[in-house]
């Protein structure tokens, strides 16, 4: 899907998570399911980073990541939430979107280009408006495939 990162279909859901700490096991969960990590793992590195500050990155999106040893590209997971959650975002407003990312744990440069590419997408005003309004994972799905094949073109 992008060559910074990897997301593959499973990897996008919805999620009824009512806490930061709900969306957080619940993207640990994403990605176990899609990409086979242990989902404890996932939780405790997220969690780690979680506490050296907020990863909401404004506009009603959090970006939580970590870096994980056993992981060999950068791999993404997508959360439409249900209800908004309180983040402790940068600018004050909760999260509806939760964009997850594990890296490998010596991955500097690209871990940090991933979270670009993330950043600019959640930044682009189609895109970011399209899964807004999505209202399951299908359209998640077809929202993120638009924008890829809009950037390709």
């Amino acid at each position: 899907m992008n060559v910074h990162f990897r997301l593959i279909p499973e990897a996008i859901a919805t999620s009824d998570a009512s806490s930061k700490a709900g969306v957080l096991a619940d993207l640990a969960g994403r990605f176990e399911h899609a990409y086979g990590f242990a989902a404890a793992d996932v939780l405790e590195a997220l969690e780690e980073r979680e506490k050296l500050g907020s990863t909401g990155f404004g506009r009603a999106v959090a970006i939580p990541h970590a870096r994980l040893a056993h992981v060999n590209r950068p791999v993404a997971a997508l959360l439409k939430l249900s209800a908004p959650v309180e983040f402790h975002s940068a600018d004050g407003m909760p999260v509806e979107l939760a964009f997850g990312l594990i890296s490998p744990e010596n991955a500097g440069a690209a871990h940090l280009h991933a979270l670009a590419a993330i950043s600019r997408m959640m930044r682009e005003e189609t895109v970011h408006r399209m899964l807004m309004e999505a209202t399951d994972a299908e359209t998640l799905r077809a929202s993120l495939a638009n924008a890829s094949d809009r950037d390709v073109a």
